[in-house]
């Protein structure tokens, strides 16, 4: 490797980092941006979704901007763009404000992902180019294990503003090196046009729904705002699939699902992703909010997913190129749901060791078998020209599924809130200051209301129903994330094919972990597209 390519790598590892380091920061910060900004569950919910959405509807644009107008010129671009839109994020005086930077910051983040390792496939070729992703692939990693407990740190020690000020040097740095070093690439057959109306329709399409679902336990399904927009949404997505379908060149080539390991390895990805995202999501609100665990602590808890990912991902994807997909990836998701399903044990007076680490190790490793086949499968059921296209479908279908779960989670576990708080209050009559407050917890699921103004006996009586509610909807949450990662699993199981040739196994394909490669395949973000439909199916690497 020449000193030039080594800092080609460490140029596009930095820019990875500052996004990975913020998608699994920010899920640490929520409670203290909650009380910092007096934020609900839909606020908070909004602080991830924004990012989400503005994202998964991008993410396919970034990669065709860095192949049109220059890999490394877009990639300054977005660095730029992520340093100016963190600097928002951290002087957000409300939240309607951070929300709206989050969306920016999404946008910027879209031509971060693809654009990495774009630049990583221009700049290395053959076994030198695995080796290189490989070492892409450890690093984010290390910041992927460091990143929660980190942010939780800087949170307990200044606050949550300094998850995103901390990006800035980050960046600045990122910026000079790439600019010293990285060479100008572009895909010179890329067409020359961008599909602005695709990327409205899925916008709207994506957004609607998930708009409507956060917004329903406040407003109600009779607000016009509310079942408007999910009707918006859903027409706009079947408009979006009608363009696709019919588009000269389309943003997303539905013939793509013509194959099966394609269209079975993304199902999977969907209801397997669901229940990750949308699990750790609540979980992580559930240990602070309810359980009391510190920024730092919370951030610690998770930690040993990141590690078992980080040194068993590798492993689990070799097994599979020896055995071929069907088994880690149906055991995989299985494994994980149960892991997840033993973490309903969590409860106000949880012990760690006792109810905590047991499923989330279960979980880990279902997790790391999962991954790296899940890659490599979805890259091997097409051509060699279309790599790229398929593994940035993929990706956004890892993100559609988070997006989707903390939405629909949010609705299910608000519903199940409210209703258990005033079964637990039952009928005897409160006082007026009582009730404001059982109506402002109900705004803030999964957390302690404020009772500091109660009389001893509406505090106590008003805490308890509320304590208990919160267990009750997280255990609901979690039993339904735990189940979609089961149903991922059985799904892989009954339609994955192993193909019946086999081929040595490539580093790029096996070492892909959650986390990193933007939940699942962003590893081979910049490998030129393929053309064609149908191709051999081919042991996955």
């Amino acid at each position: 490797m020449s000193r030039s390519q080594r800092l080609t790598l460490i140029a596009t590892i930095l820019g990875s980092t500052v996004v990975f380091l913020d998608g699994t920061v920010v899920n640490v910060a929520l409670p203290a941006i909650s009380d910092g900004l007096d934020v609900g569950l839909a606020g908070q919910q909004w602080v991830v979704e924004a990012y989400a959405l503005a994202l998964v509807a991008l993410l396919l644009v970034g990669g065709s901007l860095g192949d049109q107008f220059g890999r490394r010129r877009i990639f300054v671009i977005g660095l730029v763009g992520f340093g100016a839109t963190s600097v928002l994020c951290a002087i957000s005086p409300t939240d309607e404000f951070l929300i709206g930077a989050r969306a920016l910051q999404g946008v910027t983040g879209a031509l971060l992902v693809p654009g990495s390792l774009a630049i990583v496939a221009s700049t290395f070729e053959g076994e030198a180019r695995g080796k290189a992703v490989g070492t892409w692939t450890a690093w984010t990693g290390i910041a992927t294990v460091l990143g929660p407990a980190g942010g939780g740190a800087l949170i307990g020690f200044t606050s949550w503003r300094a998850i995103f000020w901390v990006n800035i040097p980050l960046i600045a740095a990122t910026v000079a090196l790439t600019l010293h070093s990285v060479e100008e690439s572009r895909d010179e057959d890329a067409f020359l046009g961008i599909d602005w109306a695709g990327i409205a329709l899925s916008a709207v399409g994506l957004g609607g729904p998930t708009f409507a679902l956060i917004e329903q336990p406040s407003r109600g399904w009779s607000d016009p705002l509310v079942w408007g927009s999910m009707a918006a949404g859903i027409l706009c997505f079947g408009l979006f699939i009608l363009r696709e379908a019919t588009a000269r060149h389309p943003m997303l080539p539905l013939g793509l699902f013509r194959i099966r390991n394609f269209w079975v390895t993304n199902l999977t990805t969907l209801a397997t992703y669901a229940g990750l995202i949308g699990g750790l999501f609540f979980i992580g609100l559930y240990l602070q909010q309810v359980v009391g665990y510190s920024p730092l602590e919370a951030g610690l808890a998770t930690t040993p997913i990141s590690i078992l990912m980080f040194f068993l991902s590798p492993r689990f994807g070799r097994i599979a190129s020896g055995t071929g997909p069907r088994l880690p990836m149906s055991a995989g998701p299985i494994v994980g749901g149960i892991g997840l399903l033993m973490m309903m044990r969590i409860g106000p007076d949880t012990s760690y060791l006792v109810d905590v680490l047991p499923g989330l190790l279960v979980f880990g490793v279902g997790l790391s078998a999962t991954v790296a086949p899940l890659t490599a499968t979805v890259l091997d059921s097409v051509d060699e020209h279309r790599v790229g296209i398929a593994s940035g479908v993929n990706n956004g279908v890892s993100r559609v599924a988070g997006l989707l779960a903390i939405a629909v989670l949010g609705a299910v576990i608000s519903a199940n809130f409210g209703s258990k708080l005033d079964d637990g209050l039952g009928s005897a009559p409160l006082s007026p200051a009582a009730t404001t407050a059982v109506e402002e917890a109900k705004e803030k699921p999964l957390a302690v209301p404020a009772a500091e103004d109660l009389t001893a006996a509406d505090s106590d009586r008003v805490m308890a129903a509320a304590e208990d509610a919160s267990t009750s909807s997280f255990r609901l949450g979690t039993a339904i994330a735990g189940i979609l990662m089961i149903l991922g699993g059985i799904v892989a199981g009954l339609g994955i094919q192993n193909p019946e040739r086999r081929r040595e196994a490539v580093p790029t394909r096996g070492s892909a972990q959650a986390g990193e490669c933007g939940h699942s395949a962003d590893c081979d973000g910049g490998t030129p597209e393929r053309s064609g439909e149908e191709a051999p199916q081919a042991e996955p690497a």
